[in-house]
């Protein structure tokens, strides 16, 4: 419902983001993960060799799809390695927490992997972009929404320990906000799409095509690698949902424009992957509830005989 609206609204979407100095996505991120960090415990952040092994999927595998695919098409060999490069989510510790998974190993990825993507994507966007990225660049925009929340989540648990219990108690809040979060982005990504018609048609399917085929894989392999070390959920989460936000800024400044295609396609492809999880997980949790209600009025059926 979220993406439908978005989608139908998108003109009146764009211009009151306009009107906020496009300032909706990052207010309505730093709240999502100010709720999320209040139930971090920052002492239990430890990194884990399937952090390794991500980050190793992504830095590998960004530049054997481009690789692959430059002798076909150049922008689409484009679209497809930001995918896999950009770095995982903001919101991505939101949604794995809402879906059962560790929130500590979510968020020391998050950290790790924006910080890596920050120091590495200059050296692939120079060596098959414009040559312009520079460290800088990138750190300016994921070092405010990622670092800021999560000190000011865990300086909330320290000083003021009753706001962090209601917070952490109340963290429903932040899928709500997620929602509203994400109807601005695709409001946003349906205009881009309406408004930058001059590509060619074949080639902006192409990479649509690809981004989805790419977004499956991603969530399959990073399932895969968090199975193996016992948190399904987090790998999926890590690996699968990007910081798309990020993705269609260094593909517009740093590419050729049009394989920004690829990742505002993503936005769509991650967000159905998302609705679908949170589908299965509230009909496991209505189930679970189910069976234990049915458990127990068994028990008082056989106490009463």
């Amino acid at each position: 419902m979220g993406m439908v609206v978005g989608a139908l609204l998108c003109r009146e979407i764009e211009w009151l983001d306009g009107v906020a100095r496009h300032m909706l996505t990052p207010a309505f991120i730093f709240t999502m993960l100010f709720f999320t960090f209040c139930r971090v415990d920052a002492r239990r952040i430890r990194l884990s060799w399937m952090h390794a092994w991500l980050l190793l999927f992504q830095a590998a595998g960004c530049l054997a799809v481009y690789y692959a695919l430059a002798p076909l098409d150049g922008v689409v060999a484009q679209g497809a390695m930001i995918c896999i490069l950009a770095p995982v989510a903001m919101a991505a510790v939101v949604i794995g927490g809402m879906l059962g998974a560790n929130i500590e190993t979510m968020a020391a990825y998050s950290l790790l992997c924006n910080v890596a993507v920050a120091f590495g994507a200059p050296f692939v966007l120079h060596a098959f972009g414009n040559g312009a990225c520079t460290v800088w660049q990138i750190l300016q925009k994921v070092a405010p929404l990622l670092v800021a929340p999560f000190v000011a989540g865990q300086m909330c648990r320290t000083f003021l320990p009753r706001v962090s219990g209601w917070v952490s108690d109340h963290s429903q809040i932040s899928f709500y906000v997620w929602l509203m979060s994400l109807t601005v982005i695709i409001g946003r990504t349906t205009c881009f799409l309406l408004d930058h018609d001059e590509a060619d048609r074949t080639v902006e399917l192409a990479l649509a095509g690809a981004s989805l085929v790419i977004c499956l894989l991603q969530f399959g392999i990073g399932r895969r690698i968090g199975r193996r070390y016992g948190d399904t959920v987090a790998g999926g989460q890590s690996l699968g949902q990007k910081n798309t936000v990020l993705a269609v800024w260094m593909s517009q400044s740093f590419l050729d424009p049009i394989s920004s295609v690829a990742p505002t396609a993503y936005i769509v492809w991650q967000n159905f992957v998302n609705s679908y999880q949170i589908y299965r997980k509230d009909k496991e949790t209505m189930s679970d509830d189910l069976a234990k209600r049915s458990a127990a009025v068994d028990t008082r059926n056989l106490n009463r005989k």
